[in-house]
C-alpha cells in the first residue's frame, strides 16, 4: 500500500511551486511544467521520493534513532509540535539556537536549568529561599527556556536525522546537521538546493495543509519503526543502538586490518602448503625413475642399471680380437 496518494497530494497542493523569477536552476529536474507564472512540481517524483523518505525514518527509528521535527514558520509551527508529540520525538517550532546541534553540551545544561525552574513553586512567596523579584526573574527565565527549549525538553543527545520544512528559513538547522553528517529530510520547494538534503521531497512549502500532509508522513514513518523497536511481532529481538560516524571509522579500519592480517596468514600457509607439495612431487619422481630403471635392468640379461653397459663393452673386446688376428694373417 502506498504511503500517500497523488490525490491526497494534489488535494493539499503539495504541486504548487514558487513563482518562475523565485527559484533555483537545481530543482529544474523536480519540476514538470509552469502555469501563470507558478512552476509545478512532478509529483511522481515527489511520490518516490516520499517512500524513500520513509522508509528511512522507519528504520532509523527502529534502530534506535531519534527524529529532531524542525519548522518554525508559522504554517509549518502547529503541525510540527502535533506531529512530533504524537510520536515522542523532539521539534523545534519557536526559533533555531545557533550551536543547538554542534554546541549541544551548552545547550543540554541549559535543558538541565530549565528541569530545575520547573521545580520551583513561584506563588509560594513565603516558603522560598527566594525574594518575590528574584522568583519574577526565575518565571521569566522558565518561560524562555520553555519557549525556545520546550520541545527538545528530553533530547540526552544530538538526534540520527532531521526533518525540516523550508530549508531557506531553516538553513542555520541544515548547516549544522551537515556538519555533524546528520542526514537531512526536508521538503524542497523550487527555490531550494537539493545538494543540501540528504533525503528531498520536492513539494509546497508555503501551504499548511502540504506541510501538514508531509509532516504527518514522517511521522507516521517514525511510529512504525518505534513498533518496530519495541517488538511489534512475536520474538522481534531489541534493536542496536546506532553506532556514531567515529565509531563507524573505526570499526571499519579495524575490520581492514584484521582482514589484512588473515590475507596475509592464508597466503604463508598456501606457500609452505606448496612448497610441500613440490618436495613430495620431486621425492615421487625419482622414485619412479629408480623403479622404471630396475624394471628394465630384469627384462635386459646383461644390463647393471648401476654399472656401465656390459653387452656393449663384450662387443668391443670381440671386434679388437678380429683386428688382431687379421694383421697376423
Amino acid at each position: 500500500m502506498a504511503v500517500v496518494t497523488m490525490r491526497q497530494l494534489l488535494e493539499s497542493g503539495v504541486h504548487f511551486g514558487h513563482q518562475t523569477r523565485r527559484w533555483n536552476p537545481k530543482m529544474k529536474r523536480f519540476i514538470f511544467t509552469e502555469r501563470n507564472g507558478i512552476y509545478i512540481i512532478d509529483l511522481q517524483k515527489s511520490l518516490k521520493d516520499i517512500d524513500r523518505a520513509y522508509e528511512f525514518v522507519k528504520e532509523t527509528v527502529a534502530h534506535g534513532g531519534n527524529i529532531l521535527f524542525v519548522g518554525t514558520k508559522k504554517q509549518a509551527q502547529e503541525s510540527i509540535a502535533e506531529q512530533a508529540q504524537r510520536v515522542g520525538m523532539p521539534y523545534v517550532n519557536e526559533r533555531w539556537l545557533g550551536g543547538m546541534l554542534t554546541n549541544f553540551g551548552t545547550v543540554h545544561k541549559r535543558l538541565q536549568r530549565l528541569k530545575e525552574l520547573e521545580q520551583v513553586d513561584f506563588d509560594d512567596v513565603a516558603g522560598s529561599a527566594f525574594t518575590k523579584k528574584e522568583l519574577l526573574m526565575q518565571r521569566r527565565e522558565r518561560d524562555k527556556l520553555e519557549r525556545t527549549l520546550g520541545g527538545i525538553r528530553d533530547m540526552a543527545k544530538v538526534p540520527s536525522a532531521v526533518w525540516i520544512v523550508d530549508t531557506k528559513k531553516e538553513h542555520l538547522a541544515v548547516a549544522e546537521a551537515r556538519k555533524l553528517n546528520i542526514p537531512v529530510v526536508a521538503i524542497l520547494d523550487t527555490n531550494c538546493d537539493p545538494d543540501e538534503v540528504d533525503y528531498p521531497i520536492p513539494g509546497n512549502d508555503d501551504a499548511i495543509r502540504a506541510v501538514s500532509l508531509l509532516t504527518r508522513v514522517i511521522a507516521d514513518a517514525a511510529a512504525e519503526g518505534l513498533v518496530t523497536r519495541h517488538g511489534g511481532g512475536q520474538g522481534a529481538t531489541p534493536a542496536e543502538e546506532p553506532l556514531a560516524e567515529w565509531e563507524r571509522e573505526l570499526l571499519a579500519t579495524h575490520e581492514a586490518e584484521t582482514s589484512t592480517k588473515t590475507s596475509a596468514v592464508a597466503a604463508d600457509a598456501k606457500d609452505e602448503e606448496l612448497a610441500a607439495a613440490q618436495q613430495a612431487a620431486g621425492a615421487t619422481h625419482d622414485a619412479e625413475q629408480v623403479v622404471e630403471a630396475a624394471e628394465a635392468a630384469d627384462a635386459t640379461p646383461g644390463v647393471d642399471v648401476a654399472g656401465p653397459d656390459t653387452t656393449q663393452v663384450a662387443d668391443n673386446s670381440a671386434a679388437a680380437q678380429d683386428a688382431e688376428s687379421a694383421e697376423q694373417a
